[in-house]
């Protein structure tokens, strides 16, 4: 059975600590998966509410102190209970504050998965990489090289997205080739991806890299469908159609349209 046949039949509750920008945009892709979200960052509440969830996923998009001792809280509960934990360092290396609160991140708990672009896991795993916003520049070096050793020096599974997506527990590795350009022009695709991500990590059981191998393919072959309806009508349409496709892409589409393989 697909990870995405679990996904659709368990309906797992995945607890979002994200950033105000995508909010809602996260909120409608998990519906549109089949699964329930919960967008909750009380400090009263989110450790209950890590507890009684699948996954947790902790995204810096927007920080400030009251999001980050909350998302503490919450990794610190996801752990305590054995919840996967998923961290998007949106923009780590942009602001020395980004890196430096995504250290702290780490260092305060256990992580599952880190999904971010080559310049954010760069500056994660302390190697250099060039960065413009909560983007990454033009930079060179052997982006599967960096995914595994930031995955062996983190203790947890790397996702670097990109024209290619690698993914990485530092020993085996999958490169995605699923995907399309105009991704890149709505907000918060990303920021989705490391959400969708989570869902499928939480029917995962132990194949905790096939899941997230198999959730980074997935979502380019929505991507890739969408794109091809929309392509005379930019990224407005593509976005609608997008969320639609996330619920329409069957297992036996997925299977026939992935471009996923192990190095």
């Amino acid at each position: 059975m697909s990870y995405l046949t679990k996904v659709r039949e368990q309906n797992p509750l995945i607890h979002n600590i994200t950033n105000i920008v995508v909010t809602n945009f996260t909120a409608n892709g998990l519906l549109a998966l089949g699964v329930s979200p919960f967008m909750a960052d009380a400090h009263e509440e989110v450790a209950d509410v890590a507890k009684m969830s699948a996954a947790v996923i902790l995204n810096i998009g927007t920080l400030n102190e009251h999001v980050i001792r909350s998302m503490i809280l919450a990794g610190k509960s996801a752990n305590a209970h054995g919840v996967p934990v998923v961290l998007d360092p949106v923009g780590a290396g942009a602001t020395a504050y980004r890196t430096e609160i995504t250290h702290k991140l780490i260092g305060e708990m256990q992580i599952t998965a880190l999904r971010g672009n080559v310049a954010e896991v760069a500056h994660v795993a302390g190697e250099q990489w060039s960065i413009k916003g909560v983007d990454a520049g033009a930079g060179e070096g052997d982006v599967v090289a960096l995914a595994q050793k930031a995955a062996r020096k983190l203790g947890c599974i790397v996702i670097i997205t990109g024209k290619e997506d690698v993914i990485t527990d530092g020993e085996v590795t999958f490169i995605a080739s699923n995907g399309h350009p105009i991704l890149t022009k709505v907000t918060g695709t990303g920021c989705l991806l490391s959400s969708v991500v989570g869902a499928f990590l939480a029917v995962a059981g132990q194949s905790t890299l096939e899941a997230s191998a198999e959730a980074i393919s997935f979502y380019g072959v929505a991507a890739e469908i969408a794109a091809e309806s929309t392509a005379q009508q930019g990224p407005g349409s593509f976005q609608i159609e997008f969320l639609n496709q996330l619920a329409l892409v069957t297992p036996e589409i997925f299977l026939e349209k992935s471009r996923l393989q192990k190095l």
